[in-house]
């Protein structure tokens, strides 16, 4: 069975909100999304020979050599690893962004031991304490006898496919469970912000309230917004396997890997989302089935 990689358990996908290390894309470069297996890889010449598929309106699926330029990326990429990036195109070349990275387990490596203090599947959820967009303390303990989702994000992301989709994911069910009397009081979701510095309880609310849209009222019944101390956001970061830091070439912005989490009604950690790639119906069915 393939897998994603986790640092936290054997090695973690670290897909963010990241820029090139050495050189920075024009404006008019022209960005593709791109799926492929990996041949080889040159660490040295931090090259990897992907075997991809085709590039809608732009390339027919070929075997070619790719520039990576994040250097994280070559304690995890290795033959035989599924991945799926963003190609950049500009005038001084190509290379591959944002990559994430899905691999075949090692049948030599030994199996890791079990860690209790991190959410594997049916692991209890620590009492974590945060402060919500109403400026009211909160804990997850608060939300037993109901399934919740967590997902992480900051307001300043401006990556459409982190935590924009997130927000508007789960924005948009909120605003469908909103209207269904039958699972309103059943369900939670909550964003847990990971800039404290800026995201501010006022600044989660009015945050919230676009993604909820400008003529809705401000209900926050079903979806909550909140953040906390450094020390608080970073021990519930930890034990759901979130990695972030602020960026060395732009202190306004986050690496961040994606997290979203569901937890039953009685506390236990029932499905971790890694990445991107699920939708608000997924999501919801994983909570409706925590319900049952």
């Amino acid at each position: 069975m393939r897998y994603f990689l986790l640092i936290l358990f054997s090695a973690f996908l670290f897909t963010a909100c990241q820029k090139a290390e050495t050189q920075t894309a024009s404006t008019e470069a022209k960005r593709y999304p791109l799926k492929g297996t990996v041949v080889a890889v040159d660490k040295a010449k931090k090259k990897a020979t992907i075997k991809h598929e085709e590039i809608p309106g732009y390339m027919d699926a070929m075997t070619m050599d790719f520039p990576i330029r994040e250097d994280w990326v070559w304690e995890d990429l290795t033959a035989g690893a599924d991945v799926f990036a963003e190609m950049v195109v500009d005038d001084d070349g190509y290379w591959l962004e944002k990559i994430g990275i899905v691999a075949a387990p090692n049948p030599n490596q030994p199996p890791l031991p079990v860690r209790e203090d991190v959410a594997q599947i049916g692991n209890q959820v620590p009492d974590f304490t945060l402060t919500n967009q109403d400026g009211k303390r909160i804990n997850l303990k608060d939300y037993r006898g109901k399934a919740l989702a967590v997902t992480f994000i900051y307001s300043r992301c401006p990556v459409p496919t982190y935590c924009i989709l997130m927000s508007k994911h789960f924005s948009d069910l909120a605003n469908q469970l909103n209207g269904n009397a039958e699972l309103k009081d059943k369900i939670q979701l909550l964003s847990v912000s990971f800039d404290p510095a800026t995201d501010t309880p006022a600044k989660l609310k009015a945050y919230g309230q676009g993604y909820l849209g400008k003529d809705a009222k401000p209900d926050f019944t079903v979806w909550q917004l909140a953040t906390g101390t450094d020390k608080e956001v970073r021990a519930v970061a930890d034990f759901f396997g979130l990695r972030y830091e602020v960026d060395e070439n732009d202190k306004t912005q986050f690496n961040h890997s994606l997290r979203t989490i569901v937890i039953t009604p009685d506390g236990k950690v029932k499905k971790v989302f890694s990445g991107n790639e699920w939708t608000p119906n997924d999501l919801l069915k994983e909570l409706q089935a925590s319900v049952k």
